[in-house]
Parts: structure tokens; C-alpha cells; sequence
């Protein structure tokens, strides 16, 4: 799974950022990217649960399990790596293609190549 800054990273970083002088190139950058990280903690807020109870949902039906969505998670890539399941296997990719929809929604919503994965997937 990719790893990325956790929301409270984030708010973290932005509590500590304190823009420069206006006038200042590299302050106005610091300034959008500290935006782009406050729009992300706003979408994260608002898209995050119902993508985690979905994607549990998914992996509950993959596993045949039910369970938390980490555990069943753990359970997947235990599953991977003993050659288990199938890394070809329709439900499993269709699960990894709606998960990958659904953090792009939330870290990258303009990504042009989210339509190629919705595309994909139809």
C-alpha cells in the first residue's frame, strides 16, 4: 500500500508554516503548497470514511472474512505472498482499482489519468 503523510502530519505541517514576505517567490510557492495540503485534509475529511468502510466492505468479500479494515488488509497481502490468491483475480482487481479511485479522489481529484482507471474498469 502507499504510504503518504497521514492527515495529522499534515496538520501538523500546516500549524508550523508560517508564510514569508508576499514578495518572496519561494514564500507565495510555500504558500500554494500549503493550500493544496489544507484542500487535501478537507477532501480526506469528507471522502476518507466512506472509502475505508468500502474498501473493507471489498476486502471482506474477497477474504471471505470479516474484520477491521487493517487486519483484512494484513490478511490480503499475507494472502499475496503465500500465493493464496490469484494477483490476477477479477476481485481483487477490481478492489485495487476502486481503492486507487478513491485516494486519488482524495490526494489528486484533476489526475487526468483517473479516467483511464474508470475507463479500465468499465
Amino acid at each position: 500500500m502507499i504510504t503518504h503523510p497521514s492527515a495529522t502530519e499534515l496538520e501538523e505541517a500546516l500549524a508550523a508554516f508560517q508564510a514569508g514576505s508576499p514578495d518572496d517567490p519561494r514564500a507565495n510557492f510555500l504558500v500554494r503548497v500549503a493550500d493544496n495540503a489544507r484542500a487535501t485534509l478537507e477532501r480526506e475529511a469528507v471522502l476518507a470514511p466512506a472509502a475505508r468502510e468500502a474498501a473493507t466492505n471489498r476486502l471482506q468479500a474477497l477474504l471471505d472474512q470479516d474484520g477491521d479494515f487493517e487486519s483484512l488488509n494484513a490478511q490480503l497481502c499475507a494472502a499475496l505472498r503465500a500465493g493464496r490468491l490469484d494477483p490476477l483475480d477479477h476481485a481483487l482487481l477490481a478492489h485495487l482499482r476502486a481503492s486507487a479511485l478513491d485516494q486519488i479522489a482524495i490526494d489528486q481529484p484533476g489526475y487526468s489519468g483517473a479516467a483511464a482507471l474508470i475507463d479500465a474498469g468499465a
